[in-house]
């Protein structure tokens, strides 16, 4: 069931988390462990990141260097498959610019519609660890709206071949990442807001948020888009903070605040068992606040901390 469906059959807020695919090396069991849990709240889908090989070198014999490329968390195609077919619950792929000609992302993009997976994430995605900024692969997407027209081409049968005559139409719902602290490379919050909305015009029908801690900088966010014209549903994406690193870390990697409460808060702990509870507490509250506003989904990236989550959204139901 598309996104937009499951939204639009809603009485209330939706629950639905976000998972990391295995590191190479570990099995599906391991994600089936961290998934167990969190299956009791019946959430309406799980979305599955998606990461871009890395260059690395590795030192030969001859003592020479090789660069070699590794892609350190593969199969997300196939886990989408798997929680499908495991839990009898829709999967959402994240598909990313970085690292995929487009050629190889429509061959992705065949494999997810043979599977019968019809939900997409569409994000650029992040440049690579070696480069300064981003660098879209020769003959690749330089930007989400370029993949999101791909899969649009997709929708209505048009393929990079083009001796292909009457290509067989996908049916993909296409969700876009949205910012309401402003996109770290955009100068300022007003084109930031400018990009998103040439997203949804060119058929984003929804919108997942990056995580925030202050559900005003939500709120605010929602009203700016409804005030551009932008009407697709807009869902919000939360994420627990669980130790005092946190507090320079996902500032520092995903460019969003921290209210002066919850640091203060953090601050004053002395375990990081003392840390979690706190953060436990904010995200109940945060969540609880956001269901009375009637958002239509409540994501969770889960991120290695399904105790916590599922701790969590037990209050809420």
């Amino acid at each position: 069931m598309k996104i937009t469906e499951h939204i639009r059959q809603a009485k209330d807020s939706l629950i639905s988390f976000e998972v990391l695919p295995p590191l190479k090396g570990k099995t599906i069991a391991s994600l089936y462990d961290h998934l167990d849990p969190l299956m009791e709240f019946k959430p309406s889908w799980i979305n599955v990141t998606y990461h871009r090989s890395e260059s690395m070198f590795k030192k030969k014999t001859d003592g020479t260097f090789e660069r070699v490329e590794v892609r350190k968390r593969p199969g997300t195609v196939g886990i989408c498959a798997a929680i499908m077919n495991h839990y009898q619950v829709d999967a959402v792929p994240h598909i990313i610019c970085g690292g995929f000609t487009k050629r190889e992302t429509e061959d992705a993009l065949i494999d997810l519609d043979f599977l019968g997976i019809d939900n997409l994430l569409i994000l650029r995605g992040d440049a690579a660890k070696n480069e300064a900024a981003f660098e879209p692969e020769p003959g690749g997407n330089n930007l989400a709206i370029d993949l999101l027209q791909q899969v649009n081409n997709m929708n209505d049968g048009i393929y990079l071949d083009e001796d292909i005559k009457n290509g067989g139409k996908t049916r993909f719902c296409m969700g876009v990442a949205g910012y309401p602290e402003k996109h770290f490379e955009a100068p300022n919050l007003e084109i930031d807001m400018q990009r998103l909305k040439a997203k949804v015009d060119a058929g984003a029908e929804y919108i997942m948020t990056q995580m925030f801690f202050d559900n005003r900088k939500y709120f605010e966010f929602v009203t700016k888009c409804r005030e551009i014209g932008i009407t697709v549903p807009i869902i919000p994406g939360l994420k627990p903070i669980t130790n005092k690193k946190q507090l320079s870390v996902l500032p520092r990697i995903f460019h969003v605040d921290l209210p002066t409460e919850l640091s203060q808060a953090m601050l004053k702990c002395k375990t990081d068992a003392e840390c979690e509870q706190v953060g436990t507490e904010w995200l109940i509250q945060q969540s609880r606040e956001l269901k009375k506003f009637g958002v239509p989904v409540l994501h969770y990236y889960t991120l290695g901390k399904p105790k916590v989550i599922w701790n969590v959204v037990k209050e809420l139901v």
